[in-house]
């Protein structure tokens, strides 16, 4: 049983159907958490202070960990494991993991030290005893990063070896920590409960991250070599890719904190709508990106230029097949989609409303957003962590400007276009210069695709929109049940029109759908493309 689930995908669709599958349990799952803690605690203090904790440690994560580990660690890995010896490779990996340890119990260290003043800066809005719960809450999540980022280290490795089950389940497993806080910690713990949560979520994502490395061979030692060739590359690589990182981060944060200014629950109404628009890139652009990644790995450094535009262009037209319907039924059935995942108990219907408006403007650029993912691992394929810096670092000051543009205006309604401003940015600084790389990104056939699919997708609108009304005299809306009904079958019968004006419309994407599929269940068809690493 334990070989079946640490096997290795052969096929890029078959590792984004996997991190896909997870990924939407996952997603689901923090949905559930949003649900108990808007239930619980509403838009108010407690959460407001719970995700203002939140900020610092996320950015510490994801400079020292993700930001390292997602240009430079794979293909070092990939490398050694499958041309030089496993031994190598697990030697490197024990290396990464003790300075990536080191490092971020260090960085914590110091951070617990100066919690406080952080406190003060990404909460400037916050009273002072709330300022204090921040720091308090601060503490404890930043302990829960170093479990993470050892997590991280071992998760990587997995993706090296195309081991994608038990790597994609982690998170799964992290927010039931989430939850297990929120339900049972915080009935003896008080609000702080909610902290010691994430540290449980932290350590069961550490646990089933070791598990399959183990499964694989694994066996910790405690090197650490700051001269190694390897180690030294990795540095080389991550530096560019840390600054554009935190350049993301920095502004989210700073949308935080201009929220913190606004009316008490701003900072909750914010990340609930980022969480919610932030299910589909997760599912979609992130599965994608980490599938194809190492497909154009190989097609660049054996210079096949077609071979990574043809891949390319097929992974993006396959995002825009399912992003489409997906932005079209996350536009028309927002309020119903906000009132299921997080309108329950404390949280009213005017923070429902904020927070559904607010989700409008983060849905239009799902695209973008999904599409900046995999234009990213293009370059990191390139060996170029510097354009992704510079893109990210112009889109986040244009959306900088647009928050103060829009705050006054719009309230916090104004971030989420903000934040999209962002995204559209950071597309098009990243889609040019790859072009010109390239020669071209077989924008013919990405273009035709979407031309289809943009048709489905009106149609799919105007049948989901006809069908609201009509399904609020069947289904009352004064309850759960009703509003998850009405969202649920208007949003599958849309699906269902969808397929059927692309299947019209002969979308070669919606083929190869079908195919994957009945490849998978049925065993009829022919593989997809293989993911071509160094088995070759």
């Amino acid at each position: 049983m334990f070989r079946l689930i640490n096997a290795e995908s052969k096929t890029i669709i078959g590792a984004a159907t996997i991190v896909g599958l997870f990924s939407f349990f996952s997603r689901v799952f923090g949905f559930i958490r949003d649900r108990i803690l808007a239930g619980t605690f509403g838009a108010g203090d407690t959460l407001d202070v719970y995700y203002a904790a939140f900020k610092i440690p996320d950015l510490m994560f994801s400079l020292m960990v993700v930001g390292a580990l997602s240009a430079s660690f794979i293909p070092i890995f990939t490398n050694k494991y499958f041309r030089s010896s496993h031994e190598s490779a697990w030697n490197f990996t024990s290396t990464v993991l003790n300075l990536t340890g080191i490092a971020l119990a260090l960085l914590t260290i110091t951070l617990i030290i100066f919690s406080h003043p952080l406190a003060q800066v990404i909460a400037p809005g916050f009273s002072v005893a709330k300022q204090q719960t921040v720091s308090d809450f601060m503490r404890i999540m930043l302990v829960a990063q170093i479990l993470l980022g050892l997590s991280m280290v071992l998760g990587s490795a997995l993706q090296s070896l195309k081991r994608f089950f038990l790597y994609a389940s982690a998170p799964i497993l992290y927010n039931i920590g989430i939850i297990i806080g929120a339900v049972w910690f915080v009935r003896f713990l008080g609000p702080i409960g909610l902290a010691w949560g994430v540290v449980l979520g932290a350590a069961l994502h550490l646990l089933m991250q070791w598990l399959g490395c183990f499964g694989t061979g694994y066996v910790y030692r405690p090197l650490i070599n700051f001269r190694s060739s390897d180690v030294r590359e990795l540095l080389s690589l991550t530096g560019p890719r840390i600054l554009g990182i935190a350049v993301n981060q920095i502004l989210f944060i700073v949308l935080a904190m201009i929220a913190t200014t606004m009316s008490a629950g701003s900072v909750t109404i914010f990340q609930f709508a980022y969480n919610i628009q932030f299910f589909p890139v997760g599912i979609v652009g992130v599965s994608l990106a980490i599938a194809a990644f190492p497909t154009f790995c190989a097609h660049l450094e054996d210079h096949d230029l077609d071979g990574a535009r043809q891949a390319f262009s097929s992974t993006v037209r396959q995002a825009l097949f399912f992003l489409i319907p997906v932005t079209v039924l996350f536009l028309i059935l927002r309020a119903q989609m906000v009132r299921v995942v997080v309108g329950a108990g404390a949280f009213d219907w005017t923070s429902t409303i904020l927070t559904a408006d607010t989700l409008a403007f983060f849905v239009l650029t799902l695209i973008p957003q999904s599409l900046v993912f995999i234009l990213a691992r293009m370059f990191f394929a390139l060996h170029d962590t510097l354009t992704p810096l510079t893109a990210g670092l112009i889109g986040a000051l244009s959306g900088l400007l647009s928050a103060f543009v829009f705050k006054q205006s719009f309230g916090v309604v104004g971030l989420g276009i903000a934040y999209s401003v962002y995204a559209v940015v950071n597309l098009i600084l990243l889609w040019v210069p790859l072009r010109k790389r390239l020669g071209s990104l077989d924008e013919a056939r990405i273009m035709t695709s979407f031309m289809k699919l943009f048709v489905a997708g009106m149609v799919c609108a105007v049948v989901t929109q006809l069908l609201k009304p009509a399904l609020s005299m069947v289904f009352p809306l004064s309850s759960f049940v009703g509003v998850f009904m009405q969202g649920g079958v208007a949003g599958f019968v849309g699906l269902i029109v969808f397929g059927f004006i692309a299947s019209l419309l002969k979308s070669e994407e919606l083929r190869a759908f079908l195919n994957a599929i009945q490849r998978r269940l049925l065993k009829k068809a022919k593989p997809l493309e293989p993911i071509t690493m160094s088995e070759q």
